[in-house]
């Protein structure tokens, strides 16, 4: 027999050789994985940047609007405070009074319509909710409740604004 092969035996051996693909090696694979993660560890971290900033964004807009509608109720509560000053400087009193109550209602208006409410005063004294200034003998009056109000408390829905400043009985 001769050294050399048939067309047909080269044939097969390349295809033998083709099929036996040499193993993938396990660094290079490892390589190709961590590079992969990486990628989209970046991707992930670039998107939640964008949120952020998004969000950030829409708060801003959000609270500017906000003031810009409480501004805008406040407005015409200015306007009768300087109708009010100007009605002082030409000394008509009883303008003057009518003047400051108009304002003291049109601002009580739109400070409701913003959902504040005054804390009550009446029974107890309440930590969450009234500040102990004094006490006092409270003259039949039941230990710990509320004498006297120095200065109306606030709450807007369940927060507390501002609370009642009161004077409670020993």
């Amino acid at each position: 027999m001769s050294d050399e092969l048939t067309d047909t035996q080269v044939d097969e051996q390349v295809e033998e050789s083709e099929h036996k693909a040499p193993a993938p090696d396990p660094l290079e694979t490892a390589l190709s994985e961590r590079d992969a993660y990486l990628d989209l560890a970046q991707r992930v971290q670039a998107d939640f940047e964008n949120y952020r900033k998004r969000a950030a964004r829409e708060q801003e807009r959000l609270v500017a609007h906000a003031h810009e509608r409480l501004v805008r109720e406040l407005l015409p509560i200015l306007d009768d405070l300087e109708r009010a000053l100007e009605a002082a400087e030409r000394h008509e009193e009883a303008q003057l009074v009518e003047g400051v109550k108009l304002v003291e209602q049109s601002l009580r208006s739109a400070l409701r319509k913003e959902g504040l409410a005054e804390i009550d005063t009446d029974g107890q004294f309440d930590p969450h909710v009234h500040e102990a200034l004094l006490t006092k003998p409270g003259n039949g009056a039941e230990p710990g409740s509320v004498l006297e109000v120095l200065q109306r408390g606030y709450r807007v829905g369940d927060r507390v604004v501002r609370p009642a400043k009161v004077i409670v009985a020993e």
